[in-house]
């Protein structure tokens, strides 16, 4: 039996890669601010921040691997130090516990974002792509970078440890992630006005399952996306329409005036409401300079296989029109 250790487990993305990693034997310890939704003989829970070294020392102990989920996912919070302190310095101290306690392998989960730049004309985006902190759209993707270059630091220093970048992940969840709560505002208005711009979503069971073979067979320092399908913002709202059964007028708007609006609406957060906005300058840059990306080495390397886009998407819609009835 494999001793895991997965931070961030009781996340999103956690929340189904403890479950998968429970199914198939393994004795599954999370470490997150906040209790599992699902608990189980096979999982222990201990309650802490990646920020407290001695926490962190203390849920390593007897642990085999790490899944290191554990992050700020949002583009806006009241304290911008904030992602660099969880994301950057959270990753640090978790990577040099593990490294001091001798875990045989490590999966630094990271994002798909910070493959995008400004610079880059490259018209698919796959792990080749380089990009640095000084490319990032903003404090939450500079941060998610600086994470990934420490772990990569340390794997050239010879800890064994994987990276994952995750695109878009869907799926239904007792609590509003990212993705979600973009489909939960578009469901919500008559009038839709948008920016057209290609993301990639993936079914959050496939990137479980991809995490744990990023881990089985990834080679060590080397990144992995794990993606499902490329999609516009318009066909997106298509396929919600048909799904929800929702009509709404769909006002297209110019990249310059999506990221105006944004950029009033991060003032306002910031200055005046303190709430999360609907779009961040940061979110809208990333739209911008988003574009196809390639599952081709995950396929290859891993394995990896992940399902049609359209049964997840109505599993989400679905739970979140429940939700709000």
């Amino acid at each position: 039996m494999t001793h895991t250790l997965v931070t961030g487990g009781s996340g999103f993305v956690g929340h189904y890669l403890v479950a998968a990693l429970a199914a198939q034997g393994h004795q599954v310890r999370v470490l997150d601010l906040r209790p599992p939704v699902d608990t189980s003989a096979q999982l222990q829970f201990i309650q802490g921040s990646v920020l407290d070294p001695e926490r962190v020392l203390e849920s390593l102990d007897g642990v085999e691997e790490v899944y290191h989920l554990a992050a700020l996912p949002g583009m806006w919070m009241p304290d911008k130090s904030d992602f660099h302190a969880v994301n950057c310095r959270g990753t640090e101290i978790v990577i040099d516990a593990a490294r001091k306690s001798g875990v045989a392998r490590f999966l630094h989960c990271s994002t798909e974002s910070i493959l995008f730049s400004r610079a880059n004309s490259e018209p698919v985006v796959s792990e080749q792509t380089r990009t640095s902190p000084d490319d990032m759209p903003g404090v939450y993707t500079r941060s998610k970078m600086i994470a990934e270059q420490r772990a990569l630091q340390a794997a050239d220093a010879g800890f064994p440890l994987v990276i994952a970048n995750p695109t878009m992940p869907i799926g239904p969840h007792q609590r509003l992630t990212p993705p979600t709560l973009m489909l939960q505002y578009f469901l919500n208005r008559r009038v839709q006005i948008y920016y057209d711009f290609v993301m990639n979503l993936v079914d959050v069971r496939d990137v479980a399952a991809g995490l744990i073979l990023v881990m089985r067979r990834g080679e060590v320092g080397q990144r992995y996306i794990l993606g499902g399908e490329d999609i516009s913002l318009k066909k997106l709202l298509d396929i919600v329409a048909v799904i929800s059964g929702r009509d709404a007028m769909r006002i297209p708007i110019s990249a310059s005036f999506a990221q105006m609006t944004a950029a009033v609406m991060d003032f306002i957060a910031d200055h005046v409401s303190r709430r999360p906005p609907a779009a961040t300058v940061e979110g809208v840059r990333i739209a911008r300079w988003s574009k196809r990306l390639s599952i081709e080495k995950s396929r290859q390397e891993l394995g990896y296989a992940p399902h049609p886009i359209e049964p997840a998407l109505r599993e989400t819609i679905t739970s979140i029109l429940g939700k709000a009835q």
